[in-house]
């Protein structure tokens, strides 16, 4: 698994649909750098079971990243068709319905890889033939990225674990307090407790390049 944290997110252009139902081509998250913070998350497929809680979350929880001016991305292997019909789909019936932040449509599963949140490979066996070692959707990948592009936290679950929306909050919380303060967070850091001072050189580096 590739760390990307401090390094440049990886550029794409995509399709996508946004509020809830817009078909947009060369979706790209360069549109937010130098404006806004970005929250991108990975998840395996539409139409299943613990992916629509996942968006759901994000979605009770869009306003809350707003006010620290960030971005909600999605992003899932299916088609921007898949992702238009599913967010159709009332709640009730297991659709994504009310979600309005971007889901990028990933069918080439170039951008799941170059975030190296994609499961399994593809290979060619004793008769040329190209297989893979598993199905090829992603991860439940997710990447905090700052206003320069650059990654500042990722967590990737496996296939069957659901994330914590609150603890993105928190760790988006922590990178502002950063850049505002000068101040480091300790463990189990939120909003309201004290930072701690560092004189570390990579600290006086981060903060003199933002």
């Amino acid at each position: 698994m590739a760390v990307l944290v401090g390094k440049k997110a990886p550029v794409f252009k995509a399709q996508a649909v946004i509020n809830g139902g817009t078909f947009v081509e060369d979706f790209s998250l360069e549109q937010y750098i130098g404006k806004k913070y970005v929250v991108l998350f990975f998840y395996p497929k539409d139409f299943t079971f613990v992916c629509p809680t996942e968006l759901h979350a994000f979605q009770e929880k869009l306003s809350e990243f707003e006010q620290r001016n960030c971005a909600v991305v999605a992003c899932s292997t299916d088609t921007e068709q898949s992702h238009w019909g599913w967010l159709q789909l009332p709640k009730n019936k297991g659709g994504i319905q009310g979600v309005t932040y971007p889901l990028v449509a990933d069918t080439s599963k170039t951008i799941s890889a170059n975030y190296d949140v994609l499961n399994g490979e593809y290979f060619y066996d004793e008769n040329n033939q190209m297989q893979s070692t598993a199905e090829l959707i992603a991860y439940r990948g997710l990447f905090l990225i700052d206003k320069n592009g650059i990654v500042q936290h990722q967590l990737v679950n496996n296939l069957p674990l659901g994330r914590n929306i609150d603890e993105a909050l928190r760790t988006l919380d922590a990178l502002i307090f950063f850049e505002t303060n000068g101040e480091v967070c300790p463990a189990n850091w939120a909003v309201g407790k004290a930072g701690m001072k560092d004189t570390h050189d990579a600290v006086a580096e981060y903060l003199a390049k933002n």
